[in-house]
């Protein structure tokens, strides 16, 4: 048994979905599928399920600090991701354990706003982001709106989603990809953007189901697994990419709102 080889240990920073589709269950069901192990640092609770958010509760920062340091005291975190950080002082809180701890291989998922519409990340929060994390983010990926609401600027075509990619990363993000599912049409299109090459189009058929809840989690805890791996990015993104496609296409009925994926059918 002395002779097994370390399992890939991967962290996520989030706060929690009591449904399970998104957020912090989300997370852990993903990396696991993926073949990777998930620790975590619960930032906040919400009481959450298919047809929306109910409440919020935001930790004490000495309970989140102390799970950092269990974290990094005993597991050998390969990569990590952060989700839903729910106001500018746990943006902050996060950030500085990010540092203490010299987390590089950072996916920054900036989750703003709930499949039900319920905002997990307040407006003065969105600055704190802006200047205080996207600065560490080995990769960043926000869908159209939340790419919109960091860059200022409006985005109608695919031009302007390279535009964005591009403003994302002189604000600090190394390497940057734009989810396009929230878009119109028949395929989905996602912009990839690599420290300094040219960008790329991931392309996908759009699959016409109401059984989305936590797509954007699940794909940002996918390609963590795959950094976790030492998988190249480029590779992680296009496994994340096949992952996600596939689960979408198998799903399950599980509550009566926006139902969350199938994360271990693939």
């Amino acid at each position: 048994m002395d002779n097994l080889k370390q399992f890939p240990e991967a962290l996520t920073i989030a706060g929690n979905d009591s449904g399970g589709g998104a957020g912090m269950e989300a997370d852990i069901k993903t990396m696991q599928a993926c073949k990777t192990f998930s620790t975590n640092v619960l930032v906040g609770i919400t009481a959450q399920n298919t047809l929306g958010v109910q409440d919020i509760y935001p930790l004490p920062e000495k309970i989140i600090n102390q799970q950092f340091q269990s974290v990094f005291s005993d597991f050998e975190i390969k990569a990590a991701k952060t989700g839903a950080l729910f106001d500018g002082e746990h943006v902050s809180i996060v950030v500085k354990n990010i540092m203490k701890y010299r987390i590089e291989k950072l996916v920054v998922d900036p989750v703003m706003i709930a499949k039900g519409g319920a905002h997990l990340l307040t407006d003065e929060a969105v600055a704190t982001l802006k200047n205080e994390l996207l600065p560490h983010a080995y990769l960043l990926t926000p869908n159209l709106p939340e790419a919109e609401l960091l860059s200022g600027q409006e985005i109608k075509k695919n031009e302007e989603i390279v535009k964005v990619a591009n403003s994302l990363q002189l604000m600090g993000a190394k390497n940057v990809i734009i989810k396009g599912g929230h878009a119109k049409g028949e395929k989905v299109f996602d912009f990839v953007k690599i420290a300094n090459q040219d960008g790329y189009w991931l392309q996908s058929n759009r699959i016409r189901t109401s059984r989305t809840h936590g797509t954007g989690d699940t794909l940002s805890a996918a390609i963590t697994a795959f950094l976790a791996q030492e998988k190249d990015l480029t590779t992680s993104i296009k496994l994340a990419h096949q992952y996600l496609h596939s689960i979408i296409e198998k799903p399950f009925i599980v509550g009566h709102g926006h139902g969350p994926l199938n994360h271990g059918g693939w």
